[in-house]
């Protein structure tokens, strides 16, 4: 069966914005989403773990990863919906068919996601109620809340890496339907890129939590003592440490034992094997700096620039992998041949809405650090 057949058709309506565009603020997107997720994606486990092993001072650090995580979820949602809503105008022709494929897991991420949610919120109230050690059944929940993420991650590396592998989607398609009819219950886990792309993300989201302790302990500790911001950097360089290993050896197995040939040959040329060096060697640069503190003492404005050398990081990630994603679907469709059919109402709407929603996240950012600083763990 020609894999082709399955794509969705085009639509009539065509690109609303120039594909430039559409991309553009797909890649930015998934960006800043990238930043607050990593935090819950990585930051409630690292928490836990701190709680559950940790001494004094670690105990204090997993209490303030919890403390604004409420928050961390929300700006991570909302970042969320700029991608998906690129991706989906954009890329509409594989993202929904491949959604359909696996329905059901995709759908329950909703539920997941809500309940995680609520878990956060249980746990930091716990926080607040019962000082730094909140009863079992919190932390028990807390663990549950941590796992619930993961679980939402490897179903999200599950949809991204099923939309490009088109070739896999008519086994899937029979194998997993009843008389022609998907039952969505269809997982691409035997797609060879799935589980270093999973298991990539999480080394990468280790590697910005460690930044996000680093900040934390210099610009929103300032109540807290010598002692504790000196457990931060420590800690902070083995979280990055384990990120940057972590990230080496899944970056490895992704590029060099799934990458097919095409895309080999597309990002290993050029200005491409630049990118891609980039890429691959940008994660220490932020371990380089936490190093540093490590070893010299933190500052704020250390602080700072290894908060922007991980915002590089994560941008770069970002743009390599937006170029892989049209390499793979290359042989399939060209996703900038669309028609374009420009819909200045609604472009305009949505420039206005994300300029006055960053000024939200910018007050949203400086409530949380008034909040850290005049409530200080303990």
């Amino acid at each position: 069966m020609d894999p082709t057949t399955l794509i969705g058709p085009s639509s009539p309506l065509g690109y609303p914005a120039p594909y430039g565009f559409l991309v553009f603020f797909k890649v930015l997107g998934f960006t800043l989403h990238m930043i607050p997720m990593h935090l819950w994606y990585t930051g409630i486990l690292l928490a836990m773990l701190l709680q559950w092993r940790g001494g004094e001072e670690t105990r204090r650090l997993s209490r303030r990863l919890m403390q604004p995580m409420p928050i961390l979820i929300a700006l991570g949602i909302n970042f969320g919906i700029v991608p998906l809503l690129f991706t989906q105008v954009a890329y509409y022709k594989v993202f929904y068919p491949a959604t359909i494929l696996m329905a059901w897991p995709w759908v329950s991420i909703i539920l997941l996601l809500t309940l995680a949610y609520y878990g956060v919120y249980i746990y930091v109230a716990g926080l607040r109620s019962e000082g730094a050690t909140p009863a079992r059944w919190r932390q028990a929940i807390g663990w549950v809340t941590a796992a619930f993420f993961l679980l939402i991650g490897f179903f999200f590396s599950n949809a991204f890496s099923l939309m490009t592998n088109v070739r896999a989607w008519p086994d899937l398609w029979l194998r997993e339907s009843v008389a022609g009819a998907p039952l969505g219950t269809a997982l691409n886990t035997d797609d060879p890129t799935l589980w270093p792309r999973w298991l990539m993300m999480f080394a990468l989201a280790l590697t910005t939590t460690a930044v996000f302790i680093i900040v934390d302990a210099e610009w929103l500790a300032s109540r807290e003592s010598a002692e504790y911001r000196a457990t931060a950097r420590r800690v902070a360089l083995t979280v990055s440490t384990l990120g940057v290993i972590g990230f080496a050896l899944t970056g490895s197995w992704y590029v060099f034992g799934t990458w097919p040939e095409e895309v080999r040959a597309e990002m290993m040329r050029g200005p491409m094997r630049v990118l891609t060096g980039l890429t691959a060697l940008g994660p220490g640069l932020p371990w380089l700096l936490i190093l540093w503190q490590w070893r010299r003492g933190g500052t704020r404005a250390r602080a700072a620039a290894t908060a922007l050398a991980q915002v590089l990081v994560l941008a770069l990630n970002a743009i390599s992998r937006q170029i892989v994603q049209n390499v793979e679907l290359r042989r399939f469709l060209d996703v900038t041949a669309e028609p374009v059919h420009m819909q200045w109402s609604p472009l305009i709407l949505f420039l206005l809405l994300f300029v006055a929603g960053l000024g939200v996240v910018a007050w949203l950012l400086g409530r949380l650090r008034t909040t850290q600083s005049v409530n200080p763990s303990g």
